[in-house]
């Protein structure tokens, strides 16, 4: 049995382990959090570094790819300092291959319920094959990455402006702590109503889910969410505020939609190359496969 572990400074009441059938492999994948305990991560990732066949980095990113331009995020650099044998990744790779496929296969099966083609996205810059998706079918989209991340009421609408935002802010909120432009630990449960006008605006809300569901109203009849690493309570609690449909980027597996981390260790144990693997490797697995992300009709 091949084992792919994510070491994860979110919530530990989130954690979780199954075993899966990937490319004639029996895959352990296992998400351990960290509550926010940044150097607790960094000694588990050096306690099991050459252990594991694979590690995923889960709630938060070395750095973000904006359109093939990497921009790092210092502070978390030193999470992972002691890793020298196993492959590690943040997801990054699934961001720009499977999360891009998400929008595609909602629209080929429920593309009439969607009336009006706008979207609220959490954060462009994280997750650009999300964002590429939208841009390329035709959104009307406002781009939270100043309000979700900064607390700034600063909506961007436009590809330029993802760019130009991340060329002059990155080089400055790369530096600051991470935990000042993303919920860890215990402040990924708290939950502050905000931003209501864009949610309400929105046809599908898509992006991270901490951050969706850190500011989501209490009523948001009719809606889609597209996402990926929820729980069964976090289902459960859309269906209270009313979302028609949930898309998650990700398998879901005994009630478990991973993050892409995760999953992307997982492919890499499965692999079996013992390193991190590309984006063509990924899309080739991807299709080998048959991964798709799952609907799920709650109202």
């Amino acid at each position: 049995m091949k084992r792919a572990v994510s070491i994860s400074i979110g919530s530990s009441k989130r954690d979780k382990a199954v075993e899966v059938q990937m490319l004639g492999e029996t895959i352990r994948i296992e998400r351990i959090g960290t509550d926010g305990d940044m150097e607790k991560a960094a000694q588990l990732f050096k306690e099991l570094d050459g252990k594991v066949d694979a590690f995923g980095l889960g709630g938060a990113d070395l750095g973000l790819l904006v359109d093939q331009k990497f921009y790092p995020l210092h502070s978390v650099q030193k999470i992972v300092r002691f890793v020298e044998k196993t492959p590690l990744v943040d997801g990054e790779g699934l961001k720009n291959t499977l999360e891009g496929r998400a929008l595609g296969f909602f629209e080929q099966k429920h593309g009439d319920y969607i009336k009006e083609k706008t979207a609220l996205i959490t954060a462009g810059s994280d997750r650009w094959g999300m964002t590429r998706s939208f841009l390329d079918a035709g959104y009307d989209c406002v781009f939270g990455d100043l309000m979700f991340g900064l607390g700034m009421p600063m909506p961007i609408h436009t590809e330029r402006g993802i760019k130009t935002l991340a060329n002059l802010l990155m080089p400055i909120a790369g530096r600051l702590p991470f935990e000042w432009i993303y919920p860890t630990g215990e402040k990924q449960e708290e939950h502050v109503p905000k931003w209501e006008r864009h949610y309400q605006w929105a046809s599908i809300i898509a992006g991270d889910f901490h951050y969706i569901k850190r500011h989501i109203p209490n009523e948001l009849p009719g809606k889609v969410i597209l996402t990926n690493t929820t729980t069964d309570q976090d289902v459960e609690r859309l269906k209270r505020i009313g979302i028609k449909y949930l898309v998650t980027t990700t398998p879901v597996l005994q009630g478990r939609s991973f993050g892409t981390n995760m999953m992307e260790a997982a492919l890499i144990a499965a692999a079996g190359k013992g390193r991190k693997l590309t984006h063509t490797e990924l899309n080739e697995i991807i299709d080998q496969l048959g991964l798709e992300p799952q609907i799920q009709e709650l109202n």
